[in-house]
């Protein structure tokens, strides 16, 4: 029996480390797109951006711990086809490679704006080279502007006024932040740019890029003004990386669709893991696609089970942090599927506290800033499915 895992990154690594975990023994072949070694994607847009800090991304696992995995690693290989019916995946080499089980870890691609690969000076952050070609232009910039107020522009915000650059941060929504998290809790994250010297331009949109002799110089927004830079970037979101399934007939809705097990619906032997895979979440009962890199971790062990026939472990309430101006902001569940209902503190405060219940009055989802012990009670409530009432932290009501 042979596995192939197509993406050598968080998910991919991760599936092949809980196969050898559990006992398996077969072949195992990862394929990965860039020529690194696998590295970790969080610091990208923390640590690696930061003053001092390693200009390197942090590796996912050691020399010798790859060497211990007995995994074939082909770095620098780009899946282009596959083709379930012969059981191969075509790479951009020209190279078939066969398998009997098949893992897709391809993740996602950044989104970008028109007129963006024209000019030096625009970037988007998803991979090591972006990071390390980004914080080369921190070291000589002066002013940046970030497009969407999402968690990768504002790290990166973070990490440019660490540097002393002018920041602006534009913003289509009049609230960002607010079609995850809401308006009340979006308005304090924006008032946490503020507090830092970041100027916050909402309720408008990008309209193109200024630039001279090839490089960006400004970036011109739809109510006329115009938002003078010598560095920007792109954090408006990222699509499922499945361009290359076109031609597989795999069902792709927004990513790959799988069941509760993560396998491709209807297709035996082909899983998907990560950031790609869109899947029939237990806690939500409907299909449910996360970018997280703690989703990535738990889809491993969950694939790893389903190609050995053991039983899933249980699934884990989503989580993911953001680390912004010496704070760390964590959210846990789903926001998205409730409303604000409960508060305690506040950004100007030493924490902060935000409890989002459905139409039930169940816990769906928090945020918390610089308080991981109400976190964990928070994580703890959503997997119950405890009342907002039953959860005891100090919270206030809200109306």
């Amino acid at each position: 029996m042979s596995t192939l895992i197509v993406g050598a990154s968080v998910a991919g690594v991760r599936t092949a480390q809980a196969l050898r975990r559990e006992g398996y023994d077969g072949a195992i072949t990862v394929v990965g797109e860039e020529s690194h070694h696998p590295y970790d994607k969080p610091p990208l847009s923390k640590e690696m951006l930061a003053p001092g800090a390693a200009a390197a991304p942090v590796p996912l696992l050691s020399g010798d711990e790859l060497k211990a995995l007995d995994v074939g690693l082909r770095l620098g290989t780009r899946a282009v086809a596959l083709d379930p019916s012969r059981r191969t995946v075509l790479t951009d080499a020209g190279d078939e490679v066969a398998y009997a089980q098949l893992v897709i870890a391809t993740g996602v691609k950044p989104v970008t704006l028109p007129g963006a690969d024209s000019l030096v000076g625009v970037h988007t952050v998803r991979t090591a080279d972006d990071a390390l070609a980004l914080r080369a232009e921190l070291e000589r910039a002066s002013r940046a502007v970030v497009i969407g107020a999402g968690f990768i522009g504002a790290e990166f915000a973070s990490a440019a006024r660490a540097r002393g650059v002018e920041v602006s941060v534009v913003e289509a929504q009049d609230t960002p932040m607010a079609h995850i998290l809401g308006r009340e809790v979006g308005g304090a994250l924006a008032r946490l740019h503020e507090l830092n010297g970041v100027a916050v331009h909402s309720g408008v949109r990008f309209s193109a890029f200024e630039g001279h002799e090839g490089r960006v110089t400004g970036v011109a927004l739809s109510d006329g003004r115009l938002l003078p830079a010598d560095l920007v970037v792109v954090g408006i979101g990222a699509r499922p990386a499945t361009q290359w399934l076109e031609s597989s007939g795999l069902p792709v809705r927004d990513g790959v669709e799988c069941d509760a097990n993560l396998r491709v619906l209807g297709r035996p032997g082909i899983y998907a893991a990560g950031d790609v895979a869109r899947w029939q979440h237990a806690l939500y009962r409907t299909g449910v696609r996360i970018e997280h890199w703690t989703n990535a971790n738990e889809h491993a062990a969950i694939v790893a089970a389903g190609i050995l026939g053991k039983p899933a472990p249980p699934v884990q309430v989503p989580y993911v942090w953001s680390d912004q101006y010496g704070r760390r902001i964590q959210i846990a569940g789903r926001p998205a599927m409730g409303e604000v209902k409960a508060v305690r503190g506040g950004i100007d405060q030493a924490s902060l506290a935000a409890v989002y219940a459905d139409r039930d009055g169940m816990v769906v989802g928090a945020v918390v800033v610089d308080d991981p012990r109400t976190l964990m009670k928070c994580r703890k409530a959503i997997a119950k499915r405890l009342g907002v009432t039953e959860l005891d932290i100090g919270l206030a009501a809200t109306s």
